[in-house]
């Protein structure tokens, strides 16, 4: 079967939280970061928040999860690479994609006591997030949870970021690449967090060597990929390069650099309420808009509105009918 977008990333089931900076300080995090954890340290985490009566929400989240879900109810057909266990979570993962229409090999064929992957994420006031991820069995994923031939026959790949933080998760990443060496298949890389770029740099060196086609970040992560101290001299590096990079700026809009040419793209005004899932949802709309023949101003455009539309929403999806009524902004475009 032929897809527009093959992703690969973390399966995680997401519990969103609404807290204010006071309580991030008593966790030992770091506001608007992501920090890998353990089941055993999230456990006095959930128990604390249960205590307090804080406003949460549940959904099957992921970086790259939550780019196809959108690209796929605009109609774009969707396959997912990940990995999750046969447990409550996973089953709930599964009929999750499902619903969405994205497709997915499966529970993993190697047993494992690891359990589905899960993720605390703490929305401030300011409507900034912060992440707490166990990976669970997502860490583990291998080759026999690739569909590889599904992956040869999309039109883009997509790799989150994250990805490099395990060695098995970077062996998966560098083993599709090396089996998708076709013109056909555009390469797309999301660089995910800006801490993690500055940690990982030589194993995203290693997957820009195989030919990166585009690239999605903010400006932070812009800045730490490019290694310069402003965005400016960030800019002016990428411009050089031979890939096309779309950077988000929150409030101010995003950029897309292509050729030496950069492309500025206001955002839609707007009161945010939660920015978690905003730069997902840039991507995946992004990635359709680009595969139904837009040109990259119109592509940005697109994306702008889409974000604006989660960061007015507390979480990091839209319901079937907000997908719908993006979609016709889309349509009228």
């Amino acid at each position: 079967m032929k897809y527009d977008i093959s992703a690969l990333g973390n399966a995680l089931v997401d519990t969103q939280y609404m807290v204010d900076h006071e309580f991030l300080d008593e966790i030992g995090l770091e506001a608007d970061s992501m920090t890998l954890a353990s089941a055993e340290e999230h456990g006095p985490i959930i128990q604390k928040l249960e205590s307090m009566g804080v406003e949460s929400v549940s959904d099957c989240g992921g970086s790259a999860t939550n780019s196809l879900v959108a690209a796929s109810y605009y109609g774009s057909k969707c396959h997912h690479v990940c990995r999750v266990a046969n447990d409550e979570d996973g089953k709930k993962y599964l009929e999750s994609l499902q619903k969405a229409g994205v497709k997915h090999i499966g529970f993993s064929k190697e047993a494992s006591e690891m359990p589905t992957g899960k993720c605390l994420i703490f929305v401030t006031p300011d409507a900034k997030r912060t992440m707490s991820s166990m990976l669970g069995i997502s860490a583990y994923l291998g080759s026999k949870d690739i569909d590889y031939d599904a992956v040869h026959n999309s039109k883009i790949f997509y790799i989150e970021g994250y990805m490099v933080t395990s060695d098995e998760n970077f062996s998966a990443v560098t083993s599709v690449l090396n089996h998708v060496q076709n013109e056909n298949t555009k390469k797309a890389l999301s660089l995910s967090d800006a801490g993690i770029v500055m940690g990982f740099r030589d194993k995203f060196a290693e997957i820009e060597s195989y030919g990166i086609d585009m690239i999605f970040c903010n400006d932070d992560e812009a800045t730490a990929f490019a290694g310069t101290e402003t965005l400016d001299d960030a800019i002016n590096f990428f411009k050089e390069q031979s890939y096309m990079i779309a950077i988000t700026k929150g409030a101010e809009g995003s950029i897309v650099i292509n050729n030496g040419q950069e492309i500025f793209s206001p955002a839609v005004p707007i009161s945010p309420v939660d920015t978690n899932g905003a730069g997902d949802m840039y991507a995946g709309s992004f990635m359709h808009a680009y595969l139904n023949g837009l040109n990259l101003s119109e592509c940005a455009e697109f994306s702008n509105f889409a974000s604006s539309k989660i960061v007015e929403t507390f979480g990091p999806r839209l319901t079937p009918e907000g997908y719908k009524e993006v979609l016709n902004k889309l349509k009228k475009s």
